[in-house]
């Protein structure tokens, strides 16, 4: 049983930390509060105040969740939800609302949303659902990814290159993770900023560089095979899987 709920709680923080979410919601308060939590917890997160501008902000980036208020001042979350579901790849939807009823879970769901929370909610539930909205059937999503002898643990967050123990700062893990998840393409800086940072990120600015750079430096000691590499012109590629 022990082994079952340890492999169970590994593939969890493995989704986990390779989500990105937005926020639909009024409330000031609410909002920020939600979005500091799952920061804390290692999402990447966006918030809006309104349903037009969540629909906006859908069409341009590729959101793994929406937590998305049913009550919004310009539109109802319902007209939302149908709206986003017309798009070719959807994000899963997380519906929030006061709205304690029978009925009113049965409208949610019925116009398109994959669960529904009743607000005020718990914020560890509301991290515990969007873990599980982002569980898919007979999908693997491995805990430990390994490149070369380059291992990244998500379940421990611990990375290592042979022997040698790898200190990483939590964005430093996000964008390493994300490189690692894709191995052997190149990933342009656009790419790699849409994952790991959030609306708030100056695409002019050389921050994917200077994180790159950084990595570089703690990943590729002087005797290994170089795993961070430039392509020029396009972006960055890294390494290639091997199979642990």
């Amino acid at each position: 049983m022990n082994r079952v709920t340890s492999s169970t709680r590994a593939v969890e923080a493995a989704i986990l930390s390779a989500m990105r979410v937005l926020v639909v919601e009024d409330d000031q308060r609410t909002a920020e509060t939600a979005q500091a939590y799952l920061r804390s917890a290692g999402f990447v997160v966006d918030r809006v105040d309104s349903g037009r501008r969540a629909i906006a902000e859908c069409a341009v980036i590729p959101y793994d969740a929406v937590v998305l208020d049913l009550g919004l001042p310009d539109m109802d979350g319902v007209e939302v939800c149908r709206e986003m579901r017309t798009r070719a790849v959807a994000p899963r939807i997380l519906m929030a609302t006061a709205r304690d009823s029978v009925d009113a879970r049965i409208y949610g769901l019925e116009s398109g949303a994959d669960d529904y929370i009743v607000k005020p909610y718990a914020l560890s539930e509301l991290v515990a659902r969007l873990r599980a909205l982002m569980r898919r059937p007979g999908e693997v999503i491995p805990a430990k990814l390994q490149v070369d002898t380059l291992v990244l643990d998500s379940a421990t967050r611990r990375a290592a290159r042979g022997a040698r123990a790898i200190e990483l700062t939590t964005k430093e893990f996000v964008v390493l993770e994300y490189l690692m998840r894709n191995p052997g393409r190149v990933l342009t800086r656009e790419q790699i900023s849409e994952h790991a940072w959030d609306a708030n990120y100056d695409p002019f600015s050389n921050v994917v560089d200077v994180y790159l750079s950084r990595l570089r430096k703690k990943i590729d000691g002087p005797t290994d095979i170089p795993l961070v590499l430039s392509v020029r012109g396009a972006g960055y590629r890294f390494g290639e899987r091997s199979e642990s």
